[in-house]
């Protein structure tokens, strides 16, 4: 009997730290029930673990959409343990992106982003601070001003040029098109030559660039479960999507790292052309020469190189192309509207209608 009194002594201290301990984690769940959920917009029923996952098909846009008309412009989701905010107005866009946009400024970090653009180096993923307010600099004044943009219009006419040459040369034989490949192969010439300061698809190395840029964007946009249930991230490894992942984020370093390397070793400078060859000065031109200055107002390392290149090309050959396999599917989809730019082509002798040898300049494409 003294042995069990004993016991239950000991044992005392343990059940009343339990039973606190048990109280705080009521009280602790019924101040954020009441408290937390106040000014939180909309949100449908969700499912332990799984959230508002369910709620979702593969044609995403339409499930937001459904359940938008249903929970109005503002919503809340839970994709796993990840609260999301739904916006589907324009008013509401406005509100978060324009009035209240340092309070949204920071992206949602994934992993696979973490990854490739060097744990947030770059402008498209980098917390908003004083390193993104810098890289965001270099790249408005230095990358995307108009004088700048306007400084590579040759390449544009002239991977057009050819463009249109192949598509010639193609319907003279009626051999069957394929828009989308020659879409894409045009914006990735374009951005390279823009870039790099020459031709991927021309190289060998380059062709295997190309090959890496695709698996690129397609890992970037992939979803895993891991992202949503930290718990599940195993499955990333057991799939082998993150030994992909850590592959070409390996394979594209190299080949980046050999380039700014030979561009450092050529001994470009900033007057905007190259020593070596006259031809303009691109890009990487551009921020290997920030990178070698490492003044104290502006200075970037070169990992951050990699990752703005990195950004130009997620942003530069995949959208422009689909961009333009979307316009051309709507005209064929539309042929009243496709005879009507015709005619004003026509009417305004632009280049498309053109002989290819006297192709008129972009300066003459009324916008």
């Amino acid at each position: 009997m003294l042995n069990f009194h004993q016991e239950i002594d000991e044992f005392l201290p343990f059940l009343f730290c339990f039973i606190t301990l048990f109280f705080v984690w009521l009280l602790t769940k019924f101040l954020h029930r009441h408290t937390g959920k106040k000014n939180l917009p909309p949100s449908p029923p969700k499912l332990p673990i799984l959230g508002n996952l369910h709620q979702l098909s593969a044609l995403t846009h339409r499930s937001l959409q459904s359940l938008a008309k249903k929970y109005g412009p503002l919503m809340l989701l839970h994709f796993g343990n990840k609260p999301t905010l739904v916006i589907s107005s324009a008013n509401a866009a406005k509100e978060v992106m324009k009035t209240r946009d340092l309070i949204f400024a920071n992206k949602p970090e994934t992993r696979v982003a973490r990854r490739f653009f060097y744990d947030g180096k770059d402008v498209s993923v980098a917390p908003y601070g004083e390193h993104w307010r810098q890289l965001k600099s270099i790249c408005v004044l230095q990358l995307l001003s108009n004088k700048r943009v306007q400084s590579f219009h040759s390449i544009r006419e002239e991977e057009t040029t050819l463009l249109m040459e192949k598509v010639s040369s193609l319907i003279s034989i009626s051999s069957p098109l394929n828009l989308s490949d020659m879409f894409v192969l045009l914006a990735n010439d374009v951005v390279c030559r823009s870039v790099l300061g020459r031709k991927c698809s021309e190289e060998g190395n380059g062709k295997q660039f190309l090959n890496l840029l695709r698996e690129f964007s397609e890992l970037l946009g992939n979803v895993t479960v891991g992202e949503f249930i930290p718990w599940l991230s195993w499955l990333d490894r057991v799939s082998g999507f993150k030994a992909r992942v850590d592959r070409v984020a390996n394979e594209l370093d190299e080949f980046l790292e050999e380039v700014i390397q030979g561009c450092l070793d050529a001994g470009q400078d900033r007057s905007g052309k190259a020593v070596q060859n006259g031809s303009t000065e691109n890009f990487l031109d551009i921020l290997t020469a920030i990178y070698k200055e490492n003044s104290s107002s502006v200075s970037i390392d070169r990992e951050s190189i990699k990752g703005i290149l990195l950004d130009v090309f997620a942003g530069g050959t995949d959208t422009t192309s689909t961009l333009l396999e979307w316009t051309m599917t709507e005209l064929l989809r539309h042929p009243m509207i496709m005879k009507k730019l015709q005619k004003e082509a026509r009417g305004k002798n632009l280049f498309l209608l053109l002989p290819l040898n006297t192709a008129s300049s972009e300066d003459e494409v009324p916008l």
